[in-house]
């Protein structure tokens, strides 16, 4: 897989270099230092997974990450930072990042570049703690009714916020696959959401 670092340290950058490059499934592509460097490598470069800092002078990795999704939809980039803020948090759920890891888990950035590149979505243990009440901040209910939301997709909603795959929905409801997937893609259309994460995210949000 190809890797782009953006990193606000330089060392910080040729250390995670090292790091990745142990790796002979891993190729890091290019490194930049703050987040308007990390949409102009985006672009000339395209990589699997973009591995960038959140605090960066400039621009920051989340208002950097922001552009890039909206530019490439099916953008990977994974958080890696030292700050636990809520906020940062929050905001890189509602982007659609597929990570946030904290940078004293180096054991665990190659494992978690191999999940993105499988299309998981991965946490450090510290932010999955935090998860639970992030989601559950209040909110206005939402009124599904009003997305065109029918109780067949709500259904679905609620499944997938219970961490349920496809198939053990379709297992559940008696629904093929094929139709859960199409089930879901309307959902996300309805809802102008971009994947499952974001779906679960929604709905505590509005529960």
């Amino acid at each position: 897989m190809n890797v782009l670092i953006v990193d606000d340290d330089k060392l910080v950058c040729s250390s995670l270099k090292i790091i990745l490059d142990s790796d002979k499934d891993i190729t890091v592509i290019g490194t930049g230092n703050n987040g308007m460097e990390g949409i102009r490598l985006y672009d000339e470069f395209n990589p699997d997974i973009l591995l960038m800092d959140i605090r960066m002078d400039q621009m920051t990795g989340l208002d950097a990450g922001e552009i890039i999704l909206k530019k490439h939809k099916d953008a990977k980039i994974l958080y890696l930072t030292t700050f636990l803020d809520d906020d940062y948090i929050i905001k890189a759920l509602n982007i659609g990042a597929k990570g946030y890891m904290l940078k004293q888990d180096f054991d665990s950035i190659i494992p978690a570049l191999h999940a993105v590149y499988k299309g998981q979505n991965v946490y450090g243990n510290e932010i999955i703690t935090k998860l639970p009440n992030l989601l559950h901040q209040s909110n206005p209910a939402a009124n599904y009714s009003s997305y065109g939301i029918t109780d067949k997709e709500y259904e679905i909603i609620c499944k997938i916020a219970d961490g349920l795959s496809n198939k053990e929905i379709s297992e559940l409801l008696y629904l093929s696959e094929g139709t859960v997937r199409n089930y879901i893609s309307l959902i996300l259309e309805k809802l102008s959401l971009r994947d499952r994460t974001q779906i679960a995210i929604f709905y505590y949000k509005n529960k």
